[in-house]
């Protein structure tokens, strides 16, 4: 479990400069920010290392010259750093973005409260994290329409679109290929290697049918239960899936008292008695979290004749990586317009083809080990 996180930045004057840290009381060393600096310096590329200096596990994230700084994650000694590469360059860009103002601190307990979960993250979680980052989100959306850029073009487009923030453009691709939402490859006779689609994302509200089913038998008084059965008819009757209620879903499944919460609610329909319990599992502010459920219509509220109040959920959602069939399509118009050449769509079949054969293939393996 990480200890703390420190935020510095080189000065060319005075060295090293600690921006801001988390806990308050974490306790660095100059020396040891010297050796976290020299082994960035040693690779010169931005990027992740890991150091044991001392009795210290540390994972350090490079932005790069450019931006020049450091984010540094201090672990315990039986962590593995290379759990947190991807958390790191996550929230890099959101460091960056409020480094030069005094959100920073603010933001700081948060983002090391999103570090330290990374590594036990389901796969919900992690397909959310993808798509709330901004970079990622677009390139999926490029890739929806044309299925297959160069990655010079997406560098250049990337650059172009982010003249002002910091773009680790390697680091986003490496993430995206360990996600299996693309893949990279050279065809001959092209510049830059291609980057595919291959997996494609969904991200929407479902009602929760367990709890409709049966209020009662899940904690809901049955004078009570006609009444939370029409609340989620009416709210599906007036829901329409968008980008913007998609981008409220994955703030709720990242943020991890939230989230504790709902998988509870997900089994149960609980009173304020059974959510003071969550304390145990890092819930520590009930209030915080129902007004951000309540907010995002994910919960109703029922009082019974007593006064008491049940917690249901009024919409549960889906998350799903799925096989993007929907491409065939495009690579016939780009056939036909012959905006692509016959190699790259040869190309694009063949790893369509090859990620088609090995889903297949995994699921076998799957229904076989269930058995």
């Amino acid at each position: 479990m990480p200890v703390g996180l420190v935020i510095m930045k080189w000065d060319e004057r005075i060295g090293t400069q600690i921006i801001a840290k988390y806990p308050e009381e974490v306790v660095i060393g100059d020396k040891t920010l010297m050796q976290v600096y020299s082994t960035h310096e040693y690779t010169g590329e931005p990027g992740m290392v890991s150091l044991m200096v001392g009795s210290l596990n540390v994972a350090s994230y490079y932005t790069g010259q450019e931006t020049g700084c450091y984010i540094i994650l201090l672990l315990s000694l039986e962590d593995e750093p290379d759990l947190y590469e991807s958390g790191l360059a996550d929230v890099s860009r959101q460091i960056l973005a409020n480094i030069e103002n005094e959100n920073l601190i603010n933001l700081i307990p948060s983002i090391f409260q999103r570090l330290s979960v990374y590594p036990k993250l389901n796969l919900e979680q992690k397909l959310a994290i993808i798509y709330q980052d901004e970079i990622k989100r677009i390139i999926i959306n490029r890739l929806r329409d044309e299925g297959v850029i160069s990655k010079s073009e997406l560098l250049v487009w990337l650059k172009d679109k982010y003249q002002h923030g910091f773009v680790d453009i390697e680091a986003i691709i490496a993430s995206l290929i360990k996600n299996e939402i693309i893949k990279e490859a050279s065809v001959k006779g092209m510049p830059s290697e291609l980057v595919f689609l291959t997996h494609d994302l969904l991200f929407s509200r479902i009602p929760p049918v367990k709890l409709i089913k049966a209020p009662s038998s899940h904690g809901l008084p049955s004078n009570l239960a006609n009444n939370y059965v029409t609340e989620c008819k009416k709210f599906f009757q007036e829901y329409k899936l968008s980008e913007n209620d998609n981008l409220t879903l994955i703030d709720l499944l990242i943020d991890p008292p939230v989230y504790e919460t709902i998988k509870l609610l997900r089994q149960t329909i609980v009173t304020r008695n059974d959510l003071e319990k969550l304390k145990k599992k890092g819930v520590d502010d009930v209030d915080y979290v129902l007004k951000k459920l309540w907010s995002s219509r994910m919960i109703q509220v029922f009082q019974d004749e007593s006064g008491n109040e049940y917690y249901t959920l009024l919409s549960d959602f889906f998350v799903q990586q799925f096989f993007p069939e929907y491409i065939i399509n495009t690579i016939k118009k780009e056939y036909k317009t012959k905006s692509k050449s016959n190699q790259v769509l040869i190309e694009y079949l063949n790893v369509l083809e090859d990620t088609f054969m090995a889903r297949k293939e995994s699921k076998k393996k799957i229904k076989q080990e269930s058995k």
